[in-house]
């Protein structure tokens, strides 16, 4: 990226795309007759801006401001439709939830529980990603940003991977939880919900500082290895080569966001094409 652009990340919609910059959000959709609905707002701030800069805090912190503006989007752009806004990944949640909690009461603490336990949790997200177009979607993600990190104006020739994408967290995250989650077993006979979340807490920011140190350090064996897991998920499962249609709705987003970053936005702003 270059000093005069933006940084951009996204998520994907079952039917358009969410994009972020650094103090707005943009979506586009499209909608059930065709058109392609676009909104965009200024972003929550959940914490001061001294908190996101302190390590093992601004990852969750982060994270946690882009989950806020999930739900805005959904009621400022009705027509949008989440990833697990499907009765099939809502009772994949459930069924999730609770095997997991019974096989903790049940097993003791080891590598091989966790390890099943870090399996399962990914269950969701592999039905969500049955329905193809929510994979197309991601892939509109990363062309888009891509293009615009590359100063290109085809997204259709960049490809469906990106070397940002939260599916490098996956590996990381899954190996600290479990970790965290055994040791913290062994020192504490009946640990409560609120030292698990603190596992779970700590996991995400350690996560997230590998992950920007590799971002930073992307020409490192080390920092290869860490996208490694993550590029392969993009390529097998998480993302699919999008269609014309669908690289339009993501180019529509991209618009968006750079007009409103750039002109400072507005409140919010809907339109139709």
């Amino acid at each position: 990226m270059s000093e005069e652009q933006i940084r951009l990340g996204g998520m994907a919609l079952r039917n358009g795309l969410l994009i972020h910059g650094p103090t707005h959000w943009a979506a586009a959709v499209r909608t059930s007759d065709g058109e392609i609905e676009v909104a965009s707002q200024p972003k929550p701030v959940l914490a001061p801006r001294l908190a996101t800069r302190l390590p093992l805090l601004r990852g969750p912190i982060r994270l946690a401001e882009a989950m806020a503006v999930v739900p805005i989007v959904r009621r400022r752009l009705r027509s949008a439709r989440l990833p697990f806004e499907d009765p099939r990944v809502i009772a994949a949640i459930a069924a999730t939830l609770g095997i997991s909690s019974l096989l903790r009461r049940r097993a003791p603490a080891s590598a091989l529980r966790e390890g099943v336990l870090q399996a399962i949790g990914v269950i969701p997200a592999l039905v969500a990603l049955r329905e193809g177009d929510l994979a197309a979607y991601h892939g509109v993600e990363h062309k888009a940003i891509g293009a615009y990190e590359q100063g290109s104006d085809d997204p259709a020739a960049v490809p469906k991977e990106h070397h940002r994408c939260g599916s490098n967290l996956i590996a990381p995250m899954m190996a600290l939880s479990a970790g965290g989650t055994i040791l913290l077993e062994r020192i504490v006979e009946d640990p409560g919900p609120v030292a698990r979340a603190g596992v779970g807490l700590g996991g995400a920011g350690i996560a997230v500082e590998m992950f920007a140190w590799s971002d930073r350090h992307r020409e490192t064996a080390l920092a290869r290895a860490f996208h490694a897991p993550g590029h392969e998920i993009q390529r097998l499962i998480a993302t699919r080569e999008p269609t014309p249609e669908q690289l339009q709705v993501g180019i529509a987003a991209l618009a968006e966001i750079l007009r409103v970053e750039q002109d400072g936005g507005g409140e919010q702003v809907a339109t139709s094409h």
